[in-house]
């Protein structure tokens, strides 16, 4: 008996001393436990302020990259079946407005081979409609039903990615979801708490990262008025100039006459990293999907010589001479710090966004409301225990202490699993913890009840302890599996605060669980502990 006294003892003594170093760790002064205690004890964006920004996502650049992607694919299938063309464009769009017009149109198809043309769209690309401008020219358009799956999973896909990016910041309790207002079903809501000045996060989330590596053509030129002036003002059909990122305040320009379709685009991106080479420069290596490594290795193979310019947000990264077959691998070189490198390596690595984003809002929220809110939190906290305490120790006298002791560990656990788990606390969270004290003082007052009931049955004061716990276990299990249950749910189907309520109401039931049995029976096993005919029990 002794023995196993000792063991939960030492149990419950390990388990407190886990717990408040989570939450204060070594403090050596005043100042510095309380500044351990705010950093451990990480507040919502509704108690400590922060960011809060509306996105709209512009579904229409992703309707075009789509059918960029679907003309480099159709002209394969044309050279592969020896169907001829004169030319083929996508039809540019600057407004969510215009998504709906964005059309593929190819001209020149000879009447002789119209219909062996026709079926091909119709085998090999089911997802758009055909329409004859005339004899020999024809324009693509994606289907109605298409078109709207494309625009969701465009705002799907890049929701996912800018919680990528704030999980890789390091912003907790991160809350990135769809803007549910009427007409606004483009837009993304994003909240960062504690981020006064969200500058840097804005970039990083704001940024599109759309990477090409594109084949460079001619350059570089000191101004794009200098590369036009060569040639002749008039740019060469399928290119485009692209400016060279500056490196430095004494970088002068550079541009580049670059081909208009990528070689591979961010899409066939797998994985990035940051690093450095043999010269201890800082470089991204990158290595490619299955399909992107094919081509990208095919264009390398019959390229070998030329130049290539690794093209990030409209803006030359690198320019590179081919030196051989590359296929599902490669590096981004010449990258000017440590810095550079890692965010480059956060975008690729996030996932390019599906399309670019536009910030229609971009508040600060102060901390005034959220100090209101603690404050009240924590007055509204104390007021109930401090009734739960003078209730349990008026109702239940003596043993009303081994609550209130089990019922102070409980939220000790419940703030360093917090803690540990760099989990937020919100204003939900707060509620959170209030219910969770009262169910523990329900857990508390079920084991109690048994015990007097098995006391007025006239057991001895050990048995009915005994007894009491051993009755009232099954009945805690059952109520905190039950609330669980509903806690997963609530977790599965919520967003933001909704899902810290319910983090933090199953992190106190576990607690709970652990203090009102375990701890509470070691307390009432030390009081009887070598005094097993005592008679009477003070509950």
């Amino acid at each position: 008996m002794k023995t196993n006294l000792t063991v939960r003892t030492v149990i419950i003594v390990v388990t407190l001393l886990i717990c408040v170093f989570g939450i204060i760790g070594f403090p050596k002064s005043g100042a510095e436990l309380s500044k351990n205690f705010s950093e451990n004890i990480r507040l919502g964006l509704d108690l400590k302020g922060g960011s809060h920004l509306v996105l709209e996502i512009q579904v229409q650049d992703a309707v075009k990259a789509d059918a960029d992607q679907t003309a480099e694919h159709l002209k394969d299938d044309l050279r592969k079946q020896n169907i001829s063309w004169n030319s083929m464009d996508t039809s540019d769009v600057a407004h969510i407005e215009d998504a709906d017009n964005v059309s593929l149109t190819v001209k020149g198809v000879p009447s002789t081979q119209s219909s062996s043309f026709r079926t091909l769209i119709t085998e090999r690309y089911p997802t758009y409609i055909l329409s004859a401008v005339n004899s020999t020219d024809y324009s693509l358009k994606l289907k109605p039903t298409d078109l709207l799956e494309l625009k969701s999973d465009t705002v799907k896909r890049a929701i996912d990615t800018i919680g990528n990016r704030v999980d890789q910041l390091g912003l907790a309790e991160k809350s990135v979801q769809q803007y549910g207002q009427a007409g606004t079903k483009y837009q993304v809501l994003v909240q960062l708490p504690g981020v006064d000045d969200p500058g840097r996060a804005k970039e990083l989330i704001g940024t599109a990262a759309v990477l090409e590596i594109d084949d460079v053509k001619e350059g570089p030129f000191p101004s794009k008025d200098a590369a036009l002036a060569q040639k002749g003002g008039i740019l060469p059909m399928n290119t485009k100039f692209v400016r060279s990122k500056p490196r430095g305040t004494q970088d002068g320009e550079q541009w580049y006459l670059v081909a208009k379709t990528a070689v591979i685009g961010g899409r066939d991106m797998r994985n990035a990293r940051p690093g450095q080479d043999e010269f201890r420069k800082w470089e991204t290596s990158f290595s490619l999907s299955q399909d992107g490594g094919r081509r990208f290795g095919r264009y390398t193979e019959s390229n070998i010589g030329n130049k290539l310019a690794v093209v990030l947000d409209n803006y030359i990264v690198s320019v590179a001479t081919i030196q051989s077959k590359i296929e599902d691998s490669g590096r981004i070189t010449g990258l000017s710090s440590e810095e550079e490198a890692v965010d480059l390596s956060r975008y690729l690595r996030s996932g390019s966004l599906p399309a670019g984003v536009l910030y229609l809002q971009d508040r600060t929220i102060g901390p005034s409301l959220g100090a209101d809110s603690i404050h009240q939190g924590i007055v509204s906290g104390l007021a109930g225990l401090g009734a739960v305490i003078i209730v349990m120790l008026f109702y239940y006298k003596r043993s009303g202490v081994n609550a209130i002791l089990a019922l102070i560990l409980n939220t000790v656990v419940l703030l360093a699993a917090v803690s540990y788990f760099h989990a937020v606390l919100t204003l939900p969270g707060i509620a959170g913890i209030i219910l969770t004290i009262g169910m523990a003082v329900d857990s508390n007052v079920l084991i109690f009840e048994r015990i007097r009931e098995e006391l007025r049955a006239g057991k001895s004061v050990v048995a009915a302890v005994d007894q009491g716990f051993g009755k009232a276990w099954w009945t805690i299990v059952d109520t905190h599996v039950t609330t669980v249950v509903s806690c997963a749910f609530l977790f599965l189907f919520g967003e933001g605060p909704v899902r810290g309520f319910a983090v933090t109401l199953v992190i106190g039931l576990i607690a709970n669980v652990f203090t009102a049995v375990f701890v509470s029976k070691t307390i009432f096993d030390y009081e009887l502990s070598g005094r097993r005919q005592m008679q009477e029990l003070s509950i």
